[in-house]
């Protein structure tokens, strides 16, 4: 009897091997391989990575690669949400899937669609989806979220999450580099169309959650938006710097109270550890911590 991760093609790329805690167990849904596809396996110049629990996800060696800000946006989205239960979810400029899987992942029955304007991102988030058994609940379309046609899902989502580019063009120069340059810079627009489109598409009840840099400017593009920020959180890479990014939850009904910031997320103390917040954030995101920073993952 065949395995389900048995195929027929050798892998050409990198396979990145888990590193792991001795016995640790990965928690949540079980992936379904590659079967035999002829992209069930790596390119040569793509790897496939641990991403939650024993799910994986596709990305080229040296295009653009999950990372915290990825990481942060959907365990945030899950915190803000609270017990609710997610049947629909949208994420905007999904890239090659991390936040969408992440969310797929902790939310077993939901449904889940990204838009992504990329076509190479697009082919590795759907190729994503298929190794982890997926397909029968996530999707993935090609296309300009500035140009997103929802239909009758038009305010369907019950979570709709994005992490948009934050430099504006001019501000730099533009990677050439497979996928880099729109995940970096604001080529197909910025914040206030990511707030667009999440308004158009988040339920009643529901909410957006978004990382950016910028929070004047993401205030100001919310209210235009028609949404209303309920919480928001720094992320600060290392105990005494400042924030790299933040983290919004905002939700279509007005407030009268404006939102306060809640205590910075800190990722490593001074010695350059994890913190135990971090390593709690990691291990709800089906991620494994060992004893020291160094080598985790």
């Amino acid at each position: 009897m065949t395995s389900a991760l048995a195929v027929a093609h050798e892998p050409r790329g990198i396979v990145r091997a888990p590193r792991r805690p001795a016995g640790w167990i990965a928690p949540g849904p079980r992936p379904a391989g590659p079967g035999s596809r002829a992209d069930g396996w790596p390119a040569s110049d793509e790897d496939l990575c641990y991403l939650c629990g024993e799910w994986r996800i596709f990305q080229k060696l040296h295009g653009h690669r999950f990372s915290l800000d990825d990481l942060a946006t959907a365990w945030f989205a899950c915190q803000s949400v609270g017990g609710r239960d997610v049947r629909t979810a949208l994420d905007l400029g999904c890239g090659s899937g991390s936040v969408l899987l992440m969310t797929a992942w902790r939310f077993e029955r939901a449904r889940v669609v990204g838009i992504e304007a990329q076509e190479v991102s697009a082919g590795l988030a759907r190729r994503s989806i298929e190794w982890n058994g997926a397909g029968d609940r996530c999707a993935v379309r090609h296309g300009d979220l500035r140009e997103l046609e929802l239909g009758p899902e038009e305010g369907a989502f019950d979570l709709v999450t994005g992490t948009p580019p934050y430099i504006p063009l001019g501000n730099g120069v533009v990677s050439a580099r497979v996928q880099r340059g729109p995940a970096c810079f604001e080529l197909r627009g910025g914040i206030e169309d990511y707030f667009a489109a999440a308004r158009r598409a988040v339920a009643p009840g529901g909410w957006a959650v978004v990382c950016h840099s910028d929070p004047d400017r993401v205030a100001v593009a919310a209210d235009r938006a028609g949404l209303s920020i309920a919480s928001s959180r720094p992320v600060v890479p290392r105990e005494g710097r400042e924030a790299l990014f933040w983290l919004f939850a905002l939700t279509r009904e007005r407030s009268a109270t404006p939102a306060s910031a809640t205590a910075a997320l800190v990722v490593r103390d001074r010695d350059g550890q994890w913190t135990e917040e971090f390593r709690a954030v990691r291990r709800s995101m089906g991620m494994p911590c060992r004893g020291s920073s160094r080598g985790e993952g």
